[in-house]
Parts: C-alpha cells; structure tokens; sequence
C-alpha cells in the first residue's frame, strides 16, 4: 500500500471513469470523498452513493445545487443573451463553475487538501473547474489523473479501464454503451466523441434525449406568456391550459417540459475549444432557447439603442469569458454586474408560440416599452417633423460623398 497522503474530494458522477479514479486514488494513498453533484441530471442518486461507499470512500456528499444553478447562473446568461460562437447556449460552461463552487465548500469543510475530477486533457472542462476552485481556494491542490502520465498510460483506452474495473468489483455496465459521450444538466445535454468525432456523420436516431422529434412533434403549437422583471423571467403561463410557474427552478423546468415536447433546441455545431482545438458537439437546450428569444425581444423593445450596442459586445466578451472558465474571474464579474445593471428597465411580457422545433415570437408588452405607437405611426404626424429628414441626410452623405469623390480621382490616375 502506498503511503497516506490526505484526504481528496473527488468530483464524481458515478460513471467508469470517476468510479476507476476512486479506486486509483486510494491505491495511491488518499482518502477519498465522493462529492456529486445534482445538477437536474436523471440519475438514480442513491444507487450513485452506495457504489462510492463499496468502492472505499470515506463519505459520499450528494447536494442537490439545481435551484441555485438557475438562479445565479443560468439567470445572468439570459440577462446576457449569452451565446458562445453565435449557436452555443453555455450549458455545460455554466454549470461547471457551480459544481465547482460545492466541490470547494466540501474540501474545506473536510479539511482535505486536495480536490480531483475525472475531465479529460483535452477538453475545456478540466479548466473550468480547476480556475473555479483555485479562484475560490488559492491553495487548494488539484489532482487531474488523465492529466498525469502514470495514468493515462496505464489506461490508454478503454477496454483497458474496462480491465481495471473488473479487477477491482468496479460495477461496469452489462449492455454496450451509446457510441458518444453524454453529458446531462438542467440546462441541456451534450454529446460528443465516439462516431460524433467524425463530422460528417449524421447524428442517428434515438441520440437525442431531451427533445423530441419536430416532425413527429405536436400538430398544435403552445402558445406562452412570460413575464420578465430586470430581465429575468419570473412567470409563465400557458394560455391553453391556464398553467402557470413562478420560481425559478419550476418554471425552467416547465419550459424543458414544453420545448422538449416541441423539438425546440436542438443544434449540431464544430466550435473552438479553449485549448486549442475544434470540436464537434450536439446540444439540447430547450429552455434556454425559449429563454434566449423571449429576453432578445423584451430587450430590444426596452432598452436604448446606444445602451444595446454597448451591451451587445459585453455579452460577446461574457460569453467568451463563461465558456473558457472564467466565470469568478474579476472581468467576469465586473461583467456581470454591468449587464445587470443594463437589464433595470427590461420588464414586461412576451407572448411566444412553441411549434415543431422553432419559437414565434407573437407580441410583447411593457410599462417600461421605448416604443411610440403615434411617433412610428404612417397615419400620424406625431412629435415629428418630415423635413428634418432631409437635413439629416444631406449631413449623413457628406462622408459618402467625399469618399467617393476621392475614389474617382484615384480611378482616373491610374487608368492614365
């Protein structure tokens, strides 16, 4: 046996890989605690519990983080509009640093000097946890096996972790795995690796998990009233059944329910990790896609046109800045601030229909509404004067016609 070495917290989830690490860690001296976290994904916890404690772990912390996902995470990308590479709506960027934050709190709270996840190498994951937990705890140690030589070469693919699980009692699954890997929270599922990697190939049937097919999707479409304050949704309704949810973990989950049913959220996308490469992923994200064109349209019918522009490019930045792991970064949170601060006046309802994969936008309303009926109107003069226009325009063609100007005389030279 090695030599003791201290307590770790392990992020685990109850699969091969952090069910092998666990084992790998106490032959390696430590003294494992299995932390997971429930974060909306289906999974039999209890199930997830009793394993770590027969695989030798001292404790197994199980916290259920869903509703502050939501509230403190999820909520300040919609405020954002956060969309990483104009498709990817941050699902798993988001949660990462949420895990991470409970992982901390438990090493402390054990007084182990060390933390482990199972995240890959390659992948953006293994950065954000790790910026997460070193921001939050400075001097905590993180333990990265598929980082370390004497691991991964040990294990250089599967079949050979499969030969280490069953050496050790390590339950492994009695049917073959999906050819891909998943990754499941409230927000969304991803999937990637596997036959995935080749982006070619057309995801097959039955992939998708979260999401039903929009052509075998309902024939009627839902038709939905959110209310946002401080752009954040605070109330939905649906005005077929009268149904309603006001907190936020019911309504998100309200929202998954009924764009699921729709086929609403699904996307197929190659996009740049932060580490250096493109990767291929698909993605569910039904409520967040309803989410994301709700908030886009109140805020565009609230907000000031310059203040927009401005808000749009910290959204691109914060974004950015969510997706490679910088979540409690100083710029990050300067971010979240600023956006917060942009998103006072958006308040209001927005009535969207739900239909065979897409979301309308049907009307909006607001107290706080920038928008001048008799202003914009064509039968009406309003508090506005035609013949300004023409003004306006001479003063805006100015530039247009001095640089045109210039181009002719460079044209004529040359062809001298």
């Amino acid at each position: 046996m090695a030599q003791p070495k201290g307590t770790v917290v392990l992020a685990y989830s109850g699969g091969l890989d952090t069910s092998c690490i666990l084992v790998w860690l106490k032959e390696q001296g430590y003294d494992v605690v299995a932390y997971l976290a429930n974060i909306g994904q289906k999974e039999d916890f209890e199930a997830a519990r009793k394993k770590a404690l027969a695989l030798g772990a001292e404790k197994v912390y199980i916290e259920d983080i869903s509703k502050e996902f939501v509230e403190e995470f999820i909520w300040p990308a919609v405020q954002a509009n956060a969309l990483y590479e104009d498709r990817y709506l941050l699902g798993t960027a988001l949660a990462r640093p949420c895990i991470a934050r409970k992982l901390v709190e438990i090493a402390q709270q054990e007084s182990a000097q060390y933390v482990a996840h199972g995240a890959t190498g390659k992948g953006n994951d293994q950065v954000r946890f790790e910026l997460t937990c070193y921001a939050l705890c400075p001097k905590i140690k993180v333990i990265a096996p598929w980082r370390l030589p004497e691991f991964y070469q040990r294990f250089p693919g599967r079949r050979e972790l499969m030969d280490y699980a069953k050496k050790h009692g390590i339950p492994v699954p009695v049917t073959p795995q999906t050819p891909w890997s998943m990754d499941e929270n409230l927000m969304h599922i991803s999937y990637e690796a596997g036959i995935l990697e080749n982006p070619k190939n057309q995801a097959p049937p039955g992939l998708y998990t979260k999401t039903r097919d929009p052509a075998t999707s309902p024939n009627t479409p839902d038709v939905l009233e959110i209310e946002f304050e401080r752009g954040v949704p605070v109330k939905v309704t649906n005005t077929g059944d009268g149904a309603t949810r006001s907190s936020a973990l019911e309504l998100f989950v309200y929202l998954n329910d009924i764009a699921g049913k729709h086929g609403v959220g699904r996307i197929d996308i190659v996009e740049n990790r932060f580490v250096g490469m493109k990767s291929r992923g698909i993605y569910e994200t039904p409520a967040g896609t309803i989410l994301y064109h709700a908030h886009l349209d109140i805020e565009a019918f609230t907000m000031d046109r310059e203040v927009r522009k401005i808000k749009q490019g910290l959204a691109l930045k914060f974004s950015e800045l969510v997706y490679n792991g910088f979540w409690h970064s100083p710029e990050c949170e300067f971010l979240r601030q600023c956006i917060g601060r942009s998103q006072e006046a958006v308040v209001g309802t927005v009535r969207l229909s739900v239909f065979k994969g897409q979301v309308y936008i049907l009307g909006r309303e607001s107290p706080r509404s920038l928008y001048n009926e008799e202003l914009v109107s064509m039968n009406v003069q309003g508090d506005y004067e035609p013949a300004d226009a023409t003004g306006f325009i001479n003063i805006n063609s100015l530039r247009l016609k001095e640089y045109h100007r210039l181009q002719s005389k460079v044209t004529v030279k040359q062809d001298e």
